[in-house]
């Protein structure tokens, strides 16, 4: 044989014994893995006929407790059903009682309305037979006794009454001076308002004759244009800007003292420059606004009220610089709150916006505290606000203690010394007012108003006017002062009575 067919051979055989031996480990494998199974299938048989046996034990346990619960569940409601028959028979012996109790209480009542009746008619009967014997109606019998009562206690009356007054008089006069003394001491500023006229200085005469201008021309448009009128005369070293607007004024002042400034004056320039001087004038309203409400520790304003607001530095009321009142009176209206326990942020806000409506009653019709509390509703400020506002001259009245306030402190500021600035006709025309008024009662002799009308001092007629129905009139007269008249502060009322007796010894 050849060496290639050996080859071959070999190749085979050796195939042959590898496919035989490959197979064989195939079976034995085989083998192993169903005996495996076996083991396995016979493991879980034996295992599920545990599981099922625990699981019967199981659900028979539960089937128990559920029947044990089941029965205690049923005592329980048997004793539950127990009590509530025992309550329910309880319940209709309680309305048995009550039924019988009512029954009672109507039979009384009905006693005692018959008894009622008996004595009205029994009373009435003695009544008659009073009148019958005095010869005196009720009404007559009852005036009888107040008269001889009053006569006979006539003196202790007077005196009683005399001392409650001034004692009552004595505790609120000092308590009230003290407050109002201290609040006012906590705040002092200027009151007196500046005049109807500002003065600008010039550096030479020679100006005055530039500011008037060819013909007038200069003068006549910075007149048009600022609503003032300059008075330029003799005096040296200076004109004046005169008109009774404040703002204007200002206005004016600023724009003259700036083309005095540049030189250049001509009616186009003038225009330009008060056009400036207006902005400028809008600018400072705005600071002054926020100023004020800085100083009185008054937050949350909206800015276009804080512009109403400066606009009261130029306005005047009897004298008064506006936006200076107000800011006193918010200082005096929170002092007071501060010193009786009310709310002083909110007497600071309604002090300083009492007069705001003044800063456009040139404007729109109206009295300014109506125009103030449309303004005030009109910005959504709280009702309590806009009532202080309201209420500050006592129409309406005021239904607060901090609208009472900040009434007293609009009275407080405007009747300090300096702070008002009436003139003599008004002055006398309010003092013969209050005279005439007194003058008109029953029993008044003479009055004299006194010390700007805090201070009346009237003289009756002793043979009219007693004691008693003198302090009576007193009372009558104050009331009719309070309804009738407008004043600020206080008025005192002084009441004489002078009775003399005449003899002759022989």
């Amino acid at each position: 044989m050849t060496p290639t067919i050996l080859i071959v051979i070999g190749i085979i055989a050796g195939g042959i014994g590898g496919f035989l031996y490959r197979k064989y480990q195939v079976d034995a494998k085989n083998r192993e893995a169903i005996e495996r199974s076996e083991r396995t299938l016979n493991e879980a048989q034996s295992r599920s006929k545990e599981l099922l046996l625990e699981a019967k034990n199981e659900a028979l346990r539960i089937q128990e407790d559920a029947k044990r619960q089941e029965r205690e569940k049923r005592r329980q409601l048997e004793k539950v059903s127990e009590r509530m028959v025992i309550k329910e028979d309880q319940l209709e012996k309680k309305l048995e009682e009550s039924e019988k109790m009512r029954e009672e209480l109507e039979k009384r009542t009905e006693h005692v309305k018959e008894l009622k009746e008996e004595a009205e008619k029994l009373h009435g009967k003695q009544r008659e037979q009073l009148e019958q014997i005095a010869s005196l109606s009720q009404t007559e019998a009852r005036d009888l006794l107040f008269k001889n009562v009053e006569e006979e206690m006539h003196n202790d009356l007077v005196i009683h009454i005399k001392k409650l007054e001034e004692e009552e008089k004595k505790t609120a006069k000092d308590k009230a001076r003290s407050i109002i003394g201290d609040a006012i001491q906590r705040y002092a500023a200027e009151v007196a308002a500046e005049s109807t006229a500002t003065i600008v200085p010039l550096p030479s005469d020679d100006m005055k004759g530039r500011i008037i201008g060819k013909e007038g021309r200069n003068i006549n448009a910075f007149e048009q244009a600022t609503g003032v009128d300059v008075i330029v005369d003799d005096t040296p070293g200076s004109i004046v800007i005169s008109g009774f607007d404040p703002m204007r004024r200002h206005i004016a002042k600023v724009a003259l003292e700036r083309l005095i400034a540049d030189g250049r004056i001509h009616p186009g320039r003038i225009e330009e420059t008060v056009e400036k001087a207006k902005k400028e004038v809008n600018e400072l309203i705005r600071e002054l606004g926020e100023k004020a409400a800085y100083e009185t520790g008054v937050v949350g304003l909206p800015p276009n009220l804080i512009k109403l607001l400066g606009r009261l530095h130029f306005r005047v009321s009897f004298g008064q610089n506006v936006l200076k009142h107000s800011i006193q009176v918010s200082f005096l209206a929170g002092a007071l709150a501060n010193e009786i326990g009310g709310d002083a942020a909110l007497c600071r806000k309604a002090g300083l916006l009492h007069a705001v409506g003044k800063a456009v009653d040139h404007e729109i019709g109206g009295h300014y505290t109506q125009i103030g509390r449309d303004i005030l509703k009109k910005f959504g400020l709280p009702q309590e606000i806009i009532h202080a506002v309201e209420a500050q001259n006592g129409d309406p009245e005021a239904k607060s203690i901090e609208a009472a306030l900040v009434s007293a402190a609009v009275a407080i500021s405007q009747a300090r010394p300096g702070a008002s600035k009436d003139n003599l006709d008004t002055f006398i025309r309010r003092m013969e007012e209050m005279e005439n008024l007194i003058k008109g009662f029953d029993g008044v002799e003479r009055v004299f108003a006194l010390q700007a009308g805090s201070e009346v001092r009237i003289i009756v007629n002793p043979e009219k006017i007693n004691d008693l129905e003198m302090l009576k009139l007193s009372h009558s007269i104050g009331r009719k002062i309070e309804t009738d008249l407008k004043f600020p502060g206080q008025v005192k009322i002084s009441m004489f009575r002078e009775v003399r007796g005449e003899a002759y010894a022989e």
